[in-house]
């Protein structure tokens, strides 16, 4: 769930899913990729509020990735991917957990808010999760609330992810009619699920206490009474017989602090039967009540609360305008009314479908690599290098080490192998890998003696042997035939003919397979292909085509990926004929 634009009212959306979803199974977690919060000591307000209200079986530190802060300095330094990594690492730490998360996108409330959109689309192409969009409709103009969605739509579909549907919140009952209409004609069909949620004067409405926290204003009276909603504020400044007939119901009054008239008459008429009630009083200037007033006020019962600000009366009333009201767990009210809004206007029973309907496109690039890294976490192998001295080896092998990933061999000459590190700037503690240079390595002679023997019926003598040895394709794949090593990579520097030709001539096939093929994971925007044979059989029959699919095909599902295997050649469609097109058909 993501927003378009700041202040979408993203709360009550939230209640409304998570509660929808509790009706169906118990095990519900939320998720927030990036939050913003000022300090470490502080709560994101909108996971705060589900772990609560709902009593979620979830430790809030599980709930989050990183805080705006970190990422900015991440992506400072580069470091995208690192962003992206963890976010999927907590994300899949829930999936284990969980039969349902609603991962809650960033606010989009600070400067970077493009940046912060950005992320949102990545990290829901990353995790390849439906996207359910929450727009403000609090706009006198449809085209201005109806742009931000097209836009969001677009660029989450860019990137491949679905559409959920999309929930308009904040409107004009007026308005509800007109910009459902707008975003139908607009909208893409498979992007039709709309619904509209009119503005409540209730929840948009901030509480005394919220409106004192804001503007750092000191409670001189009412601290039980602070949770009383401000539906509006008025500035006093004509006399009392004036302003008492222009009350209106839930204000919050600002005057000067020195107004003891106004300060009395306000009390006086709020608990009057005869003139509304009033949210409380907000006094300017720093100058308090007279002591002669305060000794009065101190005597009475029930006073509403009272605030006192620094600031003069009409910076005062310029800051109270930036004032948000939020959705708290200890405000019940407020909770109340959200859900009921959500279930009035909101068809449950659509999204509950269409959530069943959604089927994945694939897995997303981002987590087809992590799944791979915690596959080989998970079953530590022991891989050998043969290109050690390639300086994309290098730092590929700082990585794995950092992340302890594999065990690693690397070929080569260890003071060469110090020259391109050194040269590179790489830092990777060769005290964590080994380094082996052929004809030094202790195994040499007895690899060699292995050679012999296998090969020797092909006409090689021992002295060919120790030249082939030599070589450290030959001494990788003689590494992985002794059980030394569980696999090779190889291919930076080297052809693909002199990587393979020793497999070929003594590691062989997988019993059942005939033709030896390969396949490229091509990582796309949105999901990963798996292409074969694109580097061995250059001009396979029609049979060995079919053991190759069928090869490709297994590979892909050990890898995570559901195979649907698709035949190409050069002709698209019945454009071309002949012996290469008429091979595939067969």
């Amino acid at each position: 769930m993501t927003t378009t634009e700041p202040h979408c009212g993203k709360s009550l959306v939230s209640l409304g899913i998570v509660d929808m979803l509790l009706r169906r199974t118990r095990r519900v977690g939320v998720f927030r990729p990036v939050i913003s919060v000022d300090s470490p000591d502080k709560r994101d307000k909108n996971i705060d509020l589900l772990l609560k209200h709902f009593k979620l079986n979830l430790d809030y530190e599980d709930t989050y990735a990183w805080t705006a802060h970190e990422v900015n300095d991440l992506l400072a330094q580069r470091k995208p991917d690192e962003v992206l990594s963890r976010i999927i690492e907590k994300y899949m730490a829930l999936e284990r957990r969980f039969d349902f998360i609603l991962c809650i996108g960033s606010d989009l409330t600070s400067e970077s808010s493009t940046f912060e959109f950005d992320i949102n689309v990545a990290v829901a192409q990353s995790l390849g999760s439906p996207v359910l969009l929450v727009a403000s409709g609090a706009k006198d103009d449809i085209d201005d609330i109806v742009s931000p969605i097209l836009l969001a739509v677009d660029a989450f579909q860019a990137k491949g992810s679905q559409i959920l549907g999309i929930v308009v919140n904040r409107a004009d009952p007026v308005q509800i009619y007109p910009i459902t209409s707008a975003l139908r004609r607009k909208l893409p069909a498979d992007a039709q699920l709309i619904s509209i949620i009119p503005a409540s004067e209730m929840l948009a409405s901030p509480t005394v206490r919220e409106i004192a926290a804001h503007l750092g204003a000191e409670v001189l009276y009412g601290e039980g009474m602070l949770d009383r909603q401000a539906h509006g504020y008025m500035i006093i400044a004509m006399q009392m017989e004036h302003y008492l007939d222009r009350l209106r119901p839930d204000v919050l009054l600002i005057t000067p602090g020195d107004r003891g008239a106004i300060i009395l008459s306000a009390f006086l008429a709020h608990q009057s039967h005869m003139y509304p009630p009033l949210a409380g009083l907000l006094l300017t200037t720093g100058v308090g009540p007279a002591q002669s007033v305060r000794r009065l006020l101190d005597g009475l019962p029930g006073i509403f609360p009272i605030i006192n600000v620094e600031t003069e009366t009409f910076e005062t009333a310029s800051a109270i305008g930036s004032v948000r009201s939020y959705i708290t767990a200890d405000n019940q009210a407020k909770i109340t009314a959200s859900l009921q809004l959500f279930a009035t206007h909101v068809d449950t029973g659509a999204y509950q479908e269409r959530l069943i309907r959604i089927e994945p496109r694939g897995i997303p690039p981002q987590m087809f690599l992590y799944n791979l890294v915690q596959q080989a976490a998970a079953n530590k192998q022991h891989i050998v290098l043969p290109e050690g001295n390639d300086p994309r080896i290098l730092k590929a092998t700082a990585h794995l080490v950092e992340n302890d990933v594999v065990e690693i061999t690397l070929l080569g000459q260890e003071e060469q192998i110090r020259r391109v590190l050194n040269r590179e700037g790489l830092q990777l503690d060769l005290s964590k890998v080994t380094i082996l240079q052929p004809e030094e390595a202790p195994q040499f002679e007895d690899y060699v003696e292995t050679l012999y023997e296998l090969r020797q019926h092909r006409g090689i003598n021992m002295e060919q042997a120790t030249d082939l040895m030599h070589d450290v394709s030959y001494f990788g794949t003689m590494m992985v035939y002794k059980g030394d090593a569980d696999g090779m990579v190889s291919g930076a520097t080297h052809t693909t003919a002199h990587t393979l030709r020793p497999a070929f001539q003594f590691i062989k096939t997988k019993p059942g397979i005939s033709v030896v093929s390969s396949v490229f994971f091509m990582c796309l925007d949105d999901r990963v292909l798996v292409y074969g044979d694109c580097a061995v059989v250059p001009k396979p029959t029609a049979e060995e085509l079919a053991e190759i699919a069928l090869a490709s095909a297994e590979t892909a599902q050990v890898f995570g990926i559901e195979p649907r295997v698709a035949m190409l050649s050069y002709s698209s469609g019945e454009s071309g004929s002949g012996e290469e097109v008429e091979r595939v058909r067969t």
